[in-house]
C-alpha cells in the first residue's frame, strides 16, 4: 500500500473516530449512560455496530474518550481566552454555565470520576494524570502569584489550587442536586477570596 493511500485510511480512520465521539456526546447528552446504546450511536455516526467496537470496545470506555474530548477542548479554549487574572474568573464562570447546558454529561461526569476512584477502574489512570497535570498547570500560576503578593494573605499556593478544584466541582455536583442553585455567583466571590481584587491587576 502507497503512502497516499496510507494517509487517506488513517484520514478515513480518524473522521470515523470523530463521527462516533460526536454520535456518542450527543446521544449520552440526551439519554444519559444507561439510555444509549453502541448500536444506537452507531446509527447516528452513520456506521455499523461492528466498526464502532472497533474503535471503542464497550460503552465505559466510549464514555470516557468523550469526556476525555471534552477536556481537551475545555483546555485549548483556555488557552485562547484566558491571558491574566483578571480573564480566569469570566471563562471559568462562563464555562460553568455552559456545562448547565449540557446536564447530562456534568452528572456523568461526576459519576465517571467518582467510579474511577478506584484502582482497577478502566479510567482510573486517566483521572489521576488529569488531576496531576491540572494541578500542575494551575499551581505553577499560583505560585508567581503569591511571590508577587497576589493572592489572599495567609493562602498558600498549593492550598489555593487543591480549594479550587475543590470548589469548582464541589458547586456542579450541588446544582446537580438542586438545579435552582446560583453557583456562578458564589464562584466568583470564591475567586475574589483568593485573588483579592486590588490584587488583580497585572503587573
Amino acid at each position: 500500500m502507497g503512502r497516499a493511500a496510507v494517509r487517506g485510511s488513517y484520514a478515513k480512520s480518524t473522521a470515523r473516530r470523530a463521527a462516533i465521539l460526536r454520535a456518542a456526546r450527543d446521544s449520552f447528552a440526551e439519554r444519559g449512560f444507561s439510555g444509549s446504546s453502541l448500536r444506537d450511536i452507531a446509527e447516528r455516526a452513520g456506521t455499523t455496530h461492528a466498526v464502532l467496537q472497533h474503535h471503542f470496545s464497550n460503552k465505559d470506555e466510549l464514555l470516557a474518550a468523550v469526556l476525555a474530548q471534552r477536556d481537551e477542548e475545555e483546555h485549548e479554549a483556555g488557552l485562547a481566552e484566558v491571558h491574566g487574572l483578571e480573564s480566569l474568573g469570566p471563562y471559568l464562570t462562563d464555562l460553568l454555565l455552559h456545562h448547565q447546558k449540557a446536564p447530562e454529561l456534568m452528572r456523568l461526569w461526576a459519576e465517571l470520576a467518582v467510579a474511577a476512584s478506584r484502582p482497577d477502574h478502566p479510567a482510573h489512570e486517566y483521572f489521576v494524570e488529569r488531576q496531576e497535570r491540572l494541578r500542575k498547570v494551575l499551581g505553577e500560576p499560583m505560585r508567581d502569584l503569591a511571590a508577587r503578593g497576589k493572592l489572599a494573605e495567609g493562602l498558600d499556593p498549593d492550598s489555593a489550587t487543591l480549594l479550587f478544584f475543590a470548589v469548582l466541582n464541589g458547586l456542579q455536583i450541588l446544582w446537580l442536586l438542586d438545579p435552582r442553585l446560583d453557583i456562578a455567583g458564589p464562584f466568583t466571590r470564591f475567586l475574589d477570596l483568593v485573588f483579592p481584587p486590588e490584587g488583580r491587576r497585572e503587573d
